[in-house]
C-alpha cells in the first residue's frame, strides 16, 4: 500500500483537480453510484467538477426474457433499465462539453461493470470526452484526491468476471425457474448460490429431526481448604476421571452411587499447573466477519448490517467538519490495512494507552485464499474519530456498528493480552480425579481497547463436559487437604446441532467458498423473500416449500446443488478476474453438462403439486365447500367454486382469539414485507394480532373457554 502524505493536498495542488479560471462551468463530470456519495465527494473536488449519481446500474439484462444468446458465445443483450431511463438522459446531458468524464463507482466487480456500462452509454454515438476510472477505498479528502491523481482505464478482467457471474446466474435462474413453476408452484426461483445456501438450511433441519437426545450427568464438588486463611473460599471442581477412564454418568442412579462413595473419601490437591498464555488480537473485519459479529453482538441481520455500513461508508454529516465517510469500503474479503492507517492507529494507541500497548512492528494478518489483496479490511477512516466524537451525528444502530468496527480495528493493531491459566487437579481417594481451572489477566494488551472478546463455542454448541472455569482461585499447594461441602449432580441432555442463523450460515458459505462478500446478505434475503425459509427466534427454519424445492433440484440437478461444484465456479470467476481464464470458455464448460441435465429434467421431472383436499368448512361468501389447496406460500383454504368465488382463508391453527367474547380463531397471515403474524378471523371487527402463537397449555385453557 502506498504511504499517505502527512498533509492533505488542497484542491488547487492536486494534479487532476486543476482550476481553470476561464471556464464558465465545470470542465469535468464525475459519476458515482449514490447521491450521498456524490454530495460528499463534490465538497472535495471544487468548482471545476460536477459530481452526479447513476443510482447504481444503468444497463442490465432484460427482465422479460433471458437476454443471453447461448448459441453465439453467450452474448448478453443489455438494455437501459427502465427506472434508469431518466437518469441516463440526464447523464448524457451532463456529459455535454465536458473535457473528461471520471467514472467512480465502488471498488469491486460490480463497480467496474457499472463503469463499463457508463462508458458504453457515453460513447454510444461514436464520440465523446475522455473517460477515466477512479477508485478509492474510503471517502475522505486525501483518498479521493489521491485517486484523481491516478486515474486508469477500465479493467476488462474485472468486467468480464462480473459479466460471467451475471450471465451464469441468469442462465441458471431463467431455465430452472420455469421448471419449478410447472411442477411446484408459480413465482418460485432457483439460483446457483441461493439454492446451495437453502440446501444447507434444509439439511441442518433434517439433522435436527433425526437427532435422538441422550441423557448424561456431570458431578461437581464444592470444596475449600481444610484450614488456614483460604478455608473460607469455596470453589467448584468437576469430576473428570474415574481410574483411567472418562466418567460416563448416564442417569441419576449411577451419579448417586458415586456420590455416596465420594462422601467417605478424603480430597487432596494432587497437582497445580500455572502457565502464561498470550492471546493475539483478531484481524480487522472482512465483510463476512462483520456480518457475523454484528448478528452475534448486536442482533443485526446481514441485510441490516450492510445497509448501515453503506451509509457509514458513503458519508455522514459531522457538523462543522461536513460530510465524511466514517469507514472504508464494506464489501471485502481482505484483512490488509494501508500503511497510513496503521500509522494513524499507532499514534492513537501511543497517546491513549502508552507504548507498552504498541507492537514493535505493525501486525500483519493473512487473508483467506482467493481474497482481493488490493482491497483493505473494513476499518474506520481515522482512529482518532472515536465513537464518542460522532455519537451526536449518528442514529443508535449506526453508532453501535461504527463502534464495533472502530474497536475491532484498534485492537487489531495492539499487542497480545497475557493471561495466567491455573489448573488444579484434586484426588478423592485413589481413583476419582477432579479438576478446576482459573484465569487471571497479567496484561490487558488489545483487550484494553475492545474488552474481552467472547468467542462462540463450536458454532453455538455448549461444551458442558469441560471443567468450570473461575476468575479467581484460592491459593492452594500440592498435598493440601480439602474439605468437601457438597456434591452436586446435574442432569443434561445432548443437544442437536443448532439451526443456522445469519452469522453461522455466512460463516459456512465463506468456509465452503460459496458466494462472495457482496452476495451473502442478498442470498439470505432471497431465501426468506421466496418463503423457502422463515425466521424462528432469529434462526433460519426451512418451510415445507423450501424442502420441496431442494428435493426436486437435488434429484434432477445434483451438480447445481453441490457445494464443491459451486465453490469451483467461484474459483473460476476469480481466475477470470485475474486474466487467467476466458469467461466464454467458463460458460461453455458449465453449460454443456447443465444443458444435458436440463433437457432430461424437462421430460422426467414429475409435478409435486397436490390435489385440493376437501374440508367440513363452508365458504363464507357462497356457502360451497372449502378446500385445502397448496400455493406458493404453503397450504391455504379456498372456495371450491373458484374462479367464480375467490374466497380464501388461512388454515386454522387450533388457537382461539383471547379477546373477551370474540370467539374467533387465530389465523396465520402475512404483511407486505412477508413477515408472518397471527390475526383474528373476525377481522376487521376484531383487530387482535400476535407475532407468535400462545403456548400449548394456554391454548388448551382458551379452547375450553371458547364457545
Amino acid at each position: 500500500m502506498a504511504k499517505a502524505k502527512k498533509s492533505v493536498k488542497t484542491v488547487k495542488d492536486s494534479k487532476a483537480v486543476k482550476s481553470v479560471k476561464s471556464a464558465k462551468g465545470p470542465k469535468h463530470l464525475v459519476v458515482v453510484e449514490s447521491p450521498a456519495k456524490a454530495k460528499t465527494i463534490n465538497k472535495f473536488l471544487g468548482k471545476d467538477f460536477h459530481v452526479v449519481a447513476s443510482m447504481g446500474h444503468v444497463r442490465d439484462l432484460p427482465k422479460s426474457r433471458m437476454g443471453v444468446d447461448i448459441e453465439h458465445d453467450f452474448t448478453p443483450e443489455y438494455i437501459i433499465i427502465r427506472r434508469a431511463s431518466k437518469t441516463v438522459k440526464q447523464l448524457k446531458k451532463d456529459a455535454k462539453d465536458k473535457e473528461t468524464i471520471y467514472v467512480a463507482p465502488d471498488p469491486d466487480r460490480e463497480g467496474e461493470a457499472i463503469s463499463w456500462h457508463l462508458e458504453h452509454i457515453f460513447t454510444a454515438e461514436g464520440h465523446g470526452p475522455k473517460i477515466l476510472r477512479v477508485e478509492f477505498n474510503e471517502i475522505t479528502q486525501a483518498a479521493v484526491l489521491k485517486a484523481f491523481d491516478h486515474p486508469r482505464a477500465i479493467d476488462m478482467n474485472l468486467v468480464n468476471a462480473q459479466q460471467a457471474r451475471r450471465i451464469l446466474d441468469r442462465v441458471v435462474g431463467y431455465q430452472l425457474s420455469p421448471l419449478l413453476w410447472k411442477n411446484v408452484g408459480r413465482g418460485l426461483s432457483a439460483g446457483r448460490v441461493q439454492s446451495v445456501a437453502l440446501r444447507f438450511v434444509v439439511d441442518r433441519e433434517r439433522e435436527i429431526r433425526k437427532f435422538v437426545s441422550q441423557e448424561y450427568w456431570t458431578l461437581d464438588a464444592r470444596l475449600s481448604a481444610s484450614e488456614g486463611s483460604e478455608a473460607s473460599k469455596i470453589f467448584l471442581s468437576r469430576l473428570i476421571r474415574i481410574g483411567k477412564e472418562k466418567p460416563e454418568l448416564k442417569n441419576q442412579a449411577e451419579t448417586d452411587k458415586i456420590k455416596q462413595e465420594l462422601q467417605q473419601l478424603p480430597f487432596q490437591v494432587s497437582n497445580i499447573e500455572k502457565t502464561e498464555k498470550r492471546r493475539k488480537p483478531q484481524a480487522p473485519y472482512t465483510t463476512s466477519k462483520l456480518q457475523q459479529e454484528a448478528y452475534s453482538r448486536l442482533g443485526f441481520s446481514a441485510a441490516n448490517t450492510m445497509r448501515i455500513a453503506q451509509k457509514l461508508y458513503e458519508g455522514v454529516e459531522l457538523g462543522d467538519e461536513g460530510s465524511v465517510g466514517l469507514i472504508t469500503y464494506m464489501r471485502t474479503d481482505s484483512v490488509n490495512i494501508a500503511t497510513s492507517a496503521q500509522e494513524d492507529a499507532a499514534r492513537y494507541i501511543r497517546e491513549k494507552f502508552g507504548k507498552d500497548y504498541l507492537p514493535e512492528k505493525p501486525p500483519i494478518y493473512k487473508s483467506r485464499k482467493g481474497a482481493q489483496e488490493a482491497h483493505e479490511a473494513v476499518r474506520p477512516t481515522s482512529a482518532f474519530r472515536i465513537p464518542d466524537s460522532v455519537k451526536d451525528f449518528l442514529e443508535s444502530d449506526e453508532l453501535k456498528l461504527y463502534e464495533l468496527i472502530w474497536r475491532k480495528f484498534l485492537s487489531s493493531q495492539m499487542v497480545p493480552a497475557v493471561d495466567e491459566h491455573t489448573a488444579i487437579s484434586i484426588l478423592a481417594g485413589e481413583k476419582y480425579e477432579f479438576r478446576t481451572t482459573g484465569k487471571r489477566s497479567l496484561f490487558l494488551g488489545f483487550t484494553a481497547a475492545f474488552g474481552e472478546i467472547k468467542v462462540e463455542k463450536d458454532n453455538g454448541k455448549e461444551i458442558e463436559e469441560e471443567a468450570p472455569e473461575m476468575a479467581e482461585l484460592p491459593d492452594l499447594v500440592v498435598g493440601q487437604n480439602l474439605s468437601l461441602h457438597e456434591l452436586v449432580g446435574e442432569q443434561h441432555f445432548t443437544k442437536p446441532p443448532p439451526r443456522f442463523n445469519d452469522a453461522s450460515l455466512i460463516k459456512l458459505l465463506e468456509e465452503e467458498g460459496i458466494g462472495r462478500p457482496s452476495t451473502y446478505a442478498p442470498t439470505i434475503s432471497t431465501i426468506l423473500g421466496r418463503m423457502y425459509a422463515e425466521r424462528k427466534s432469529g434462526a433460519l427454519m426451512p418451510t415445507e416449500l423450501g424442502e420441496t424445492v431442494v428435493d426436486i433440484l437435488v434429484k434432477h440437478f445434483p451438480t447445481i446443488l453441490d457445494a464443491k461444484f459451486t465453490a469451483l465456479m467461484e474459483e473460476e470467476l476469480d481466475e477470470i478476474e485475474e486474466g487467467k481464464m476466458e469467461w466464454v470458455k467458463v460458460m461453455k464448460d458449465f453449460y454443456e453438462p447443465f444443458g444435458e441435465l436440463l433437457a432430461r429434467a424437462q421430460t422426467e421431472m414429475k409435478s409435486v403439486k397436490q390435489a385440493p383436499i376437501p374440508t367440513d368448512y363452508k365458504c363464507g361468501l357462497c356457502g360451497k365447500q372449502v378446500m385445502i389447496k397448496f400455493g406458493r406460500f404453503g397450504k391455504f383454504m379456498a372456495c371450491s367454486g373458484f374462479p367464480e368465488c375467490k374466497y380464501t382463508r388461512s388454515l386454522p391453527t387450533g388457537f382461539f382469539c383471547p379477546e373477551p367474547g370474540c370467539g374467533g380463531e387465530l389465523l396465520k397471515r402475512r404483511a407486505k414485507g412477508r413477515r408472518a403474524f397471527y390475526g383474528c378471523s373476525n377481522y376487521p371487527t376484531c383487530k387482535h394480532v400476535v407475532n407468535e402463537l400462545p403456548k400449548k397449555e394456554d391454548a388448551a385453557e382458551a379452547s375450553s373457554e371458547a364457545p
